[in-house]
């Protein structure tokens, strides 16, 4: 095999001095997408992308079937007011979810088509949120990728707006008050009022009065004089009494958190009592219909407890364990049951364990544990929910990796759960079998993984084309799930593998910290053991092993190809944070310093350039086959991670294997158009199976 003709890039003689390290930047001119330079390197990379990618085998094959599984569509779970339920359903057919509601006689209306609004499926939903009585509902749109979530409120017995769209309100959650008149939210400052390059920061919470102008008349209640990057939270308790305001730093596993009486002081300008302030620990807060506050917390529990305490007096000393921490599941959620028809009250408790979800039922008052909610298999939930008012019905999304999502109900006066609402389409599925392995790292901690495999093939009969899939940061759990990529790999004869590395939330917070900061390498650590294990085993071998991985886990994907190039056949990086000396510069970087570090700190700059990717991309290695993948409207993780990163490997590389990037317009970070997403999934699957000889059509 010849090597590819890349495109010329030139390389820049930059050589910084930081803190006392001498960094090379030979592709800084590729940070700006707007260059020239930049925009004809991008054509001449995507013209060599389709050269090497577009005439793969199996390429159309792999297309049906990844649209006959998306084919099964998805439901979500439903949020009641009253009697009027509001729920998303996507149908085979449709390129995004659909927003519903259905009222007291049963008939089901359209609220929200993003197709409808945009035909082009470049319009996301991003989140909406309906007021007390569900007669007003807050909603937000973003387009083409950029994540804005611009707000509208709508009338849901006409389905006509009544008020937006109210900018800079991304990340915004909706608190609204009894009434619906007014609700508090989160929005960003204007760009004229922050300094240059900082118009992604500086969020305020504000009172909002349904009509009224939001740029002259909201009252800000909180965020002035604090931390730029700072996230906040809102919610009103259902009875309008309780407010609970939360602060945390970026994205760091800890916050701070303030109650307010909103019978006790004027709305807009709440006595806010402090719950929790100063403390390196997450908390939230809930006021039940039973006055108390019950408290969600990871203080002095990493696998979390849930406490009890009074809302009018909520100091750390009067804090009292309802659900403690298990000393191996992880809690994850709650409801609280306690309608007039049951015996007594009772609670739901959501838990992890080792990446499989379960449910256990407790006395509401006393905390102890009664039973337990049946689930239909190992799989993952979604939240539990229950209707505000109460009652003895909960609902629950579950998945797993051979079941579309299905809502579920539990009834507690029988303790029965049954099916509510089945994923709307159906799909023909292949027989899989999956088995959690136990794989020791490096330094000899126990880590676990998920093989999934095809049923009619013995479990390590011969090696196979296998993925290896991470992500290991900012607490993010990786559960089992319905996945048509997963399916599509596994039911052609490959073996698709989820590693729960540390830096994720699949054993609580410690899991979570022991990958983060100046122990980011174990991370990598526990990636590359378990590629180790799965070739010890018969499974893989390092020519017929891909691995992929996103976002934070591009980052994971690009620091195991530098580190082990010889371990691995291919590479998928997608969305990736490469250069890690620059992240901060760009996008939300600066909120994920307090996972990361700042180059900005000698200590930490040290911890970054350790691994750092792109600084660790060395003349004369044979790399993997590697492809990039990035949107060029993602305005969280700068596409010019991948575009210096691509340069740097295609320079250096003594590999015939290809170095390719595919680039994307229009679309961003997150939610995408279903056909979207099936082409970028044909893109990525092609050429993983065509590097580690995987036929896709037989």
């Amino acid at each position: 095999m010849s090597r590819p003709t890349y495109p010329a890039a030139q390389r820049q003689d930059i050589v910084e001095d930081l803190h006392g390290h001498q960094v090379a930047d030979p592709y800084r001119w590729l940070e700006d997408p707007q260059s020239d330079d930049t925009k004809r390197w991008l054509t001449d990379q995507d013209e060599l992308f389709h050269q090497a990618v577009d005439g793969l085998p199996g390429r159309e094959r792999l297309r049906a079937r990844l649209t006959d599984l998306l084919g099964s569509g998805s439901i979500g779970s439903p949020v009641w007011r009253g009697d009027r339920r509001f729920f998303v359903r996507r149908a085979a057919e449709q390129e995004h979810a659909v927003l519903y509601t259905v009222g007291a006689d049963g008939g089901e209306r359209i609220l929200l088509d993003p197709m409808a609004i945009d035909d082009s499926g470049r319009t996301t939903l991003d989140a909406w949120q309906p007021d007390k009585e569900g007669r007003l509902l807050a909603y937000q749109l973003s387009h083409g990728g950029d994540e804005e979530s611009l707000l509208r409120v709508m009338d849901v017995a006409t389905g006509e707006d009544v008020e937006g769209p109210i900018e800079r309100c991304r990340y915004s959650q909706i608190a609204w008050l009894p009434g619906g008149a007014a609700f508090y939210y989160v929005r960003r400052l204007p760009a004229a009022e922050v300094p240059d390059g900082e118009d992604q920061y500086h969020r305020r919470v504000y009172l909002h009065r349904v009509g009224s102008d939001p740029e002259t008349d909201d009252v800000m209640i909180f965020g002035e004089g604090r931390e730029k990057t700072n996230y906040y939270g809102v919610s009103v308790s259902r009875d309008g009494r309780w407010l609970a305001l939360s602060a945390s730093q970026g994205t760091a596993p800890r916050n701070e958190l303030w109650i307010a009486d909103l019978t006790a002081s004027p709305i807009e300008a709440p006595a806010l009592k402090v719950l929790q302030e100063g403390v390196d620990a997450e908390t939230g807060v809930y006021v039940g219909r039973d006055g108390r506050a019950y408290i969600f917390t990871d203080r002095d529990a990493p696998r979390a407890r849930l406490c009890v305490t009074d809302p009018a007096d909520p100091s750390y000393e009067t804090w009292r364990d309802l659900i403690p921490e298990d000393p191996e599941a992880v809690l994850s959620d709650f409801a609280i049951l306690d309608g007039p028809e049951l015996e007594r009250p009772v609670l739901l408790a959501g838990w992890t364990r080792h990446a499989i979800s379960e449910i256990t039922v407790h006395d509401l008052v006393t905390g102890e544990r009664i039973g337990e909610v049946p689930t239909p298999g190992l799989g993952s939930i979604g939240g539990i929910v229950e209707r505000p008012e109460g009652g003895h019905e909960a609902w629950f999304g579950y998945t797993d990796n051979v079941t579309p999502t299905s809502v579920q109900r539990y009834d507690a006066r029988t303790g029965e759960t049954s099916l509510w609402q089945a994923a709307p389409g159906t799909v023909d599925l292949p027989d899989v079998q999956a088995e959690q392995i136990t794989y020791e790292s490096y330094d000899g901690t126990e880590v676990r993984m998920l093989v999934i495999s095809r049923a009619d093939v013995a479990a390590r009969d011969e090696p196979r084309p296998t993925i290896l899939y991470g992500y290991g940061g900012f607490n993010v759990s990786l559960t089992p799930s319905y996945s048509p990529i997963i399916l599509t790999w596994v039911e052609a004869g490959g073996v698709y593998v989820i590693a729960n590395v540390r830096g994720g939330a699949e054993e609580g917070e410690e899991w979570h910290r022991a990958g983060m900061l100046a122990r980011k390498q174990a991370v990598f650590d526990d990636f590359h053991a378990a590629a180790e294990k799965l070739i010890a085993d018969g499974w893989t071998t390092p020519e017929r092993l891909a691995i992929s991985g996103g976002s934070n886990g591009g980052l994971l994907v690009g620091a195991a190809l530098t580190q082990r190039p010889e371990l691995y056949r291919a590479v998928v990086c997608s969305a990736p944070l490469l250069d890690m000396v620059r992240y901060e510069r760009f996008g939300l970087g600066q909120t994920w310093n307090v996972e990361y570090g700042s180059a900005e700190v000698p200590e930490q700059l040290g911890w970054l350039l350790g691994y750092s990717p792109y600084h660790h991309v060395r003349e004369g290695v044979e790399y993997p086959a590697t492809l990039f993948t990035v949107f060029d409207s993602d305005t969280r993780v700068d596409p010019l991670h991948a575009r210096k990163m691509c340069a740097a490997l295609q320079h250096a590389t003594a590999s015939a294997e290809p170095i390719l990037l595919r680039n994307e317009a229009e679309v961003g970070h997150g939610a995408r158009a279903v056909s979207r997403t099936v082409q970028l999934a044909v893109d990525t699957l092609s050429f993983m199976a065509a590097r580690t000889g995987l036929d896709l059509e037989t």
